[in-house]
């Protein structure tokens, strides 16, 4: 009687079980404890478990074995890659925490509802698709999209190193197109109205810092005397004015919000003029209108801005990007305005109620200016100046502009306003260079004499 032959150790088998249904085994690695991680597949046929079983050899061949196990679905893995990952990235100063914000906002109202269901495995690029499609039916605009796709596809990709898929199906779809930004920047003219309307204004230097150096709006807030150098006529731009959001720190967020499952009136809300939670004058955004109501989710757990004992929130300082701490030469006209401004913040200083943080532009208790207020004071600056309205992030625009208009390299705008890809500051050359402009000159001479 001759043995039975065997087949090799790892090599995959295909046989009829006792059930009456074809069953497939393939080896496809070792797992962490070291035993064999073999996979199970089964059909009504043989041709049909042979051709599941090729696609799992293939798979393992390629190298993208999934890790074994049930795998997450797309609710879950997101839950575990923005509270566990990310918040290690934010605790680690390598995330902003409000980019994190920003995740788990577009989560929370796009991915999760739109995808949440489906396991990590199975999530198909045409689910992508269909995402983005009801995001665009929606008004969204296409930076939006572009962002929810960009969060996705850093998840997957995660996912993906950590064997929980075997490949990253955002990078199967074609990425949301978002055109170039428009970049309207203000006019000469208009910005000599502002220098003009912001003469005599308490920390009205904070404006003409921000125009001639291109800051940004929180690294403005943030300037620290330690860190200008009126002698040699340097700024570090080191540290920046950030509002992170509250945590909750009571033991049940749950019923810490009961109640407050209230939203904000629509823009065009005027019929209740927020009369019964503002005071006479109040012309501050996003109050609550009393009169309309709309329930969050039972498992709502948001609102920790109300939570007696709420932690982790409101106004802080915080590095900016590596590529964006930078020094930037103080143009000479700057230094007689600031040291004005130092003068008057050191007589402000004696106040019995001032918190010393050494800022360049601080409320008069010495505390770092809110953004909110700051956006509402350039209001009022560009109605007094009788300039169009614009955002305050155009103040930086313009800084940009003005410094290709005047013929300085874009390598060396790109420097001066901290951005990490040149093609953002590419934007900056729709103007016409005084190069640009001696060369139109020269052509038209040699065309009509």
């Amino acid at each position: 009687m001759t043995a039975r032959s065997r087949k090799p150790n790892g090599r995959s088998s295909i046989y009829l079980g006792k059930d009456g249904k074809w069953h497939g085994w393939v080896v496809m690695g070792v797992k962490d404890n070291g035993a064999p991680d073999r996979r199970h597949r089964e059909g009504a046929t043989e041709a049909e478990v042979t051709r599941k079983v090729r696609e799992l050899e293939k798979l393992r061949d390629a190298g993208k074995t999934s890790k074994p196990g049930q795998r997450p679905t797309v609710e879950q893995w997101m839950t575990t890659y923005l509270e566990t990952i990310c918040a290690r990235l934010v605790s680690t100063g390598k995330m902003a925490p409000r980019t994190l914000d920003d995740y788990r906002s577009k989560n929370r109202n796009w991915i999760t509802p739109h995808l949440g269901k489906h396991r990590l495995d199975r999530i198909l690029p045409e689910h992508l698709d269909k995402l983005y499609s009801a995001m665009a039916d929606a008004g969204k605009a296409e930076s939006h999209i572009l962002k929810v796709h960009r969060i996705i596809s850093r998840a997957l990709e995660i996912a993906m190193r950590r064997d929980q898929v075997g490949r990253n199906v955002a990078k199967l779809v074609e990425s949301p197109g978002v055109g170039d930004v428009e970049i309207e920047p203000l006019s000469r003219s208009e910005v000599h109205k502002i220098l003009k309307a912001v003469e005599g204004r308490r920390n009205g230097v904070r404006w003409i810092v921000g125009l001639a150096l291109g800051l940004r709006q929180g690294e403005a807030l943030g300037l620290r005397w330690k860190y200008v150098d009126l002698d040699d006529q340097e700024v570090k731009i080191w540290w920046q004015v950030q509002r992170t959001k509250w945590e909750h720190g009571c033991g049940d967020p749950t019923a810490c919000t009961k109640g407050k499952h209230t939203h904000p009136c629509p823009k065009e809300c005027e019929r209740h003029q927020h009369r019964d939670t503002c005071a006479p004058g109040c012309t501050k955004r996003g109050h609550v209108c009393p009169e309309i109501k709309n329930p969050c989710p039972k498992d709502c757990t948001r609102h920790a801005s109300t939570c007696p004992k709420r932690q982790g929130g409101g106004l802080g300082f915080r590095r900016p990007k590596s590529k964006s701490k930078r020094a930037i030469p103080l143009p000479d006209e700057l230094v007689p305005l600031l040291r004005a401004q130092r003068e008057v913040v050191e007589s402000e200083s004696g106040h019995e109620d001032w918190e010393d943080h050494d800022l360049v532009f601080p409320r008069l208790d010495g505390r770092p200016i809110d953004p909110r207020h700051d956006w509402e004071e350039w209001k009022e600056i560009l109605q007094e100046a009788g300039v169009r309205d614009v955002r305050v992030h155009d103040g930086r625009h313009t800084a940009g502009t003005l410094l290709v208009d005047m013929g300085v390299h874009v390598r060396v705008v790109m420097e001066v306003l901290g951005h990490s890809d040149i093609r953002v500051t590419q934007r900056y050359t729709h103007v016409a260079t005084p190069m640009a402009r001696e060369a139109a000159k020269r052509m038209g001479k040699a065309l009509w004499g």
